[in-house]
């Protein structure tokens, strides 16, 4: 990972909200592996306690609460260079697992996926964008996922997964419609990480090929390479690790 020639401020001040999920807690570590950050805010509902370095700042943050995701993001010092939601909900290892059918739908599934996926990243947006920097480039990314593309759906299932997804994708391009008229070199984007090894793909992986289940340092390595080659005529697309572009 380099965010040499990214176009970012020279001492960027980052967030990463989800820091001690599976992909959040290795773009942690991917960050602050470079000497381009100056500031790293993590926000993680269980704050990590293992990172040993004067950049680092663990905040608190409860996802299903605006009053919490405000009372965390005025804990950050602007201006502020990149944010990376790394928060999803896929299933919660009992009741709660994706629709094969839709007799499987219920109110809670439903609920639960639009919650995490959409509403979340929503309401950060809300209290980061103001926040970031205007005089160079600043990106405003939220993890997605190929699944919330309508065109590319031939397999159907998962429903509330992808409908909360997909709504994300257009939350994202409406943002960057705004966003453009007020911060020229702003960008908001949504990341598809691929198929990771992580509790949310997990009970998923049977029929995964080795080759494209992506260890956890290997997807944050390729979203951080992604972003530090986006540029302004990108926001608003949902851009996979590899740097294709998934259509709407």
């Amino acid at each position: 990972m380099s965010l040499s020639n990214s176009g970012f401020y020279a001492h960027l001040t980052a967030v990463v909200v989800g820091a001690s999920g599976g992909i959040g807690s290795a773009l942690v570590k991917q960050l602050l592996s470079s000497q381009r950050v100056g500031k790293l805010y993590g926000l993680s509902r269980s704050v990590p306690d293992d990172i040993d370095d004067a950049r680092f700042q663990a905040i608190h943050i409860d996802y299903m609460n605006e009053g919490s995701i405000k009372s965390a993001c005025d804990q950050i010092s602007g201006p502020v260079d990149l944010v990376i939601v790394a928060t999803g909900f896929l299933h919660d290892g009992s009741s709660l697992q994706p629709e094969k059918a839709y007799t499987q739908l219920t109110e809670e599934k439903l609920l639960a996926n639009i919650k995490v996926n959409l509403i979340g990243p929503t309401l950060l947006a809300k209290h980061l964008l103001p926040k970031m920097r205007s005089e160079s480039k600043s990106v405003f990314a939220a993890l997605s996922a190929r699944v919330g593309s309508i065109s590319d759906n031939r397999l159907g299932g998962w429903y509330a997964y992808r409908s909360s997804k997909a709504a994300l994708n257009m939350m994202i391009k409406t943002l960057s419609i705004e966003v453009s008229r007020r911060q020229k070199n702003a960008i908001v984007v949504g990341l598809h990480p691929g198929t990771v090894d992580t509790g949310l793909s997990k009970p998923f992986q049977t029929n995964v090929p080795a080759k494209s289940l992506f260890a956890k340092d290997y997807a944050a390595e390729c979203l951080l390479n992604v972003i530090a080659g986006l540029e302004v005529s990108d926001s608003g697309s949902c851009i996979a690790w590899d740097g294709q572009k998934i259509l709407p």
